[in-house]
């Protein structure tokens, strides 16, 4: 039974971790490093993560500065930002990548925070999927004679505290993102 919990716990954990990589993702309007996490480069003659060819930083709230590790990839590393989804336009002077990040509309808030909110069902049915495996793999047990049943519903109400837990910390993560969002 024990195992079981831990397996789940494991994988929720997992779950939300996955969750807060891809918020970073989600452009609220400030610059951040992570904006950019999702675009590979070809480099070297494969795509690489452009954080394995380039240092990003954001000195300052609206501005992101990409400082390739060899200057010869510049020109690649612009051209990746510019067929990204990001809707992002670097400036190059030659030796780094000056991203300024625009101010986002009322109304692109509000859609971003739609498809924040439906990222998060996602990851949340991710969640409810792993109760359900965990609570078949109880019933299983308990039918094979392994547990007792009131292992079983004990098993059962501790996953359905862990679910309730993870839940929460999947909310939590959602509504400071739509804050971030929403924030002028």
């Amino acid at each position: 039974m024990k195992e079981v919990k831990k397996e789940a716990k494991e994988r929720m954990n997992r779950t939300v971790e996955a969750f807060k990589h891809e918020l970073a993702r989600v452009r609220t309007g400030r610059a951040s490093p992570g904006l950019l996490e999702g675009i590979k480069v070809e480099a070297y003659g494969a795509k690489m993560p452009i954080n394995h060819v380039a240092t990003i930083t954001a000195p300052q709230p609206d501005l992101l500065v990409v400082q390739p590790f060899d200057k010869n990839l510049l020109k690649n590393i612009e051209k990746a930002i510019l067929q990204s989804e990001l809707g992002l336009n670097p400036n190059n002077d030659g030796n780094v990548l000056r991203i300024a990040i625009p101010k986002l509309t009322e109304e692109t808030r509000r859609e971003l925070v739609r498809h924040v909110k439906k990222i998060a069902e996602e990851y949340k049915q991710s969640i409810r999927n792993i109760r359900i495996d965990a609570k078949e793999t109880l019933q299983e047990k308990q039918k094979g004679g392994e547990i007792s049943e009131d292992d079983m519903h004990r098993g059962l109400k501790e996953i359905q505290q862990l679910t309730d837990e993870y839940l929460g910390k999947l909310e939590e993560l959602l509504e400071e993102k739509e804050r971030e969002i929403m924030e002028v």
